[in-house]
């Protein structure tokens, strides 16, 4: 069918990331361009498929509850206006994360995260981007101290911290618009590991907690930014690591980038200047509606993903 962009569009509703997976596969093979209708799950199952086929492009429609790569990439909130970057936005090379064979689009993250993440995954609906900090409350109420090590470009600098989280991010935010690593981007082949240290409950509640919305926390000398291709991530007790909000590995693992391993579509007025990317983009001319859209891969809403 035709859509109000000029473009001819393919629609299909998935009934699971498996059958997103078959989507995104056949219509890469068709030369098609991949367009997400979801939070950032379900397009980094898409963004994994898509890897493995050299010019594949993908489109991100901001459908989920944190839509965090979306407010990355300066993809309005807006219907209409995202669907406009579908047809005249231009695409850009980005890496994605990669956990135990799969890839990811934002942040991987574990420890008081892994909590928080699974409390939201398991919250009503209704709550909508609360969420968030609704899994972040309930997870410090039961929350302990843990150990964990970090080897950073295995074989590399190890250290050790009684820490909250230890997070590897490809991109800037997670938990819809936490700055958790405001400096990370998108096409440098590298990632942020940023770790919390332990503070108080307390202190962590009014004092860390509130400035991660504006990526201040940074500043604080609780909090240890480290840049690296690749780390290992270990701990004194059992942790599942989550990314883009879903479960993706269990303790010890190893999280490393997989550079320009997609291209997605990004405002023809953000690709020059992005404070996503790197690198500067020269602008040549945006796609056109000879390019071609695919089905936008749909989470149910019987079955969305809980965390953007």
């Amino acid at each position: 069918m035709s859509s109000g962009q000029g473009l001819e569009v393919r629609r299909v509703d998935t009934r699971d990331l498996d059958h997103a997976r078959e989507l995104a596969e056949q219509g890469a093979r068709a030369g098609e361009t991949v367009v997400v209708l979801s939070g950032d799950g379900l397009i980094g199952v898409v963004a994994d498929v898509l890897r493995d086929f050299p010019g594949a492009v993908l489109g991100v429609l901001p459908g989920g509850r944190g839509n965090d790569l979306a407010r990355v990439l300066g993809i309005p909130k807006d219907p209409i206006a995202a669907c406009a970057v579908i047809a005249r936005g231009v695409p850009r090379a980005m890496d994605l994360g990669e956990v135990t064979g799969q890839a990811f689009v934002g942040i991987a993250s574990v420890g008081f995260d892994s909590v928080a993440n699974r409390i939201a995954n398991e919250a009503p609906a209704w709550l909508g981007n609360l969420v968030y900090a609704y899994g972040a409350l309930r997870a410090l109420a039961s929350w302990r101290p843990a150990r964990f090590e970090i080897e950073l470009d295995p074989p590399g600098e190890r250290l050790s911290f009684t820490a909250y989280t230890v997070g590897a991010c490809n991109s800037k935010t997670y938990g819809g618009g936490m700055r958790a690593a405001p400096d990370a981007m998108l096409d440098d082949g590298l990632l942020e590991v940023v770790v919390l240290e332990t503070v108080s409950k307390r202190e962590f509640l009014t004092k860390l907690l509130p400035r991660v919305f504006k990526g201040t926390h940074v500043e604080l000398p609780s909090v240890h930014v480290f840049r690296a291709a690749a780390v290992e991530i270990s701990a004194d007790r059992p942790f599942t690591m989550y990314a883009d909000g879903d479960p993706i590995g269990e303790l010890p693992v190893r999280v490393s980038t997989v550079g320009g391993a997609i291209s997605v579509l990004v405002p023809i007025d953000v690709a020059a200047a992005s404070s996503a990317f790197s690198s500067p983009h020269t602008v040549t001319a945006p796609t056109t509606a000879s390019d071609g859209v695919a089905p936008a891969p749909n989470a149910e809403p019987s079955n969305p993903p809980a965390v953007g």
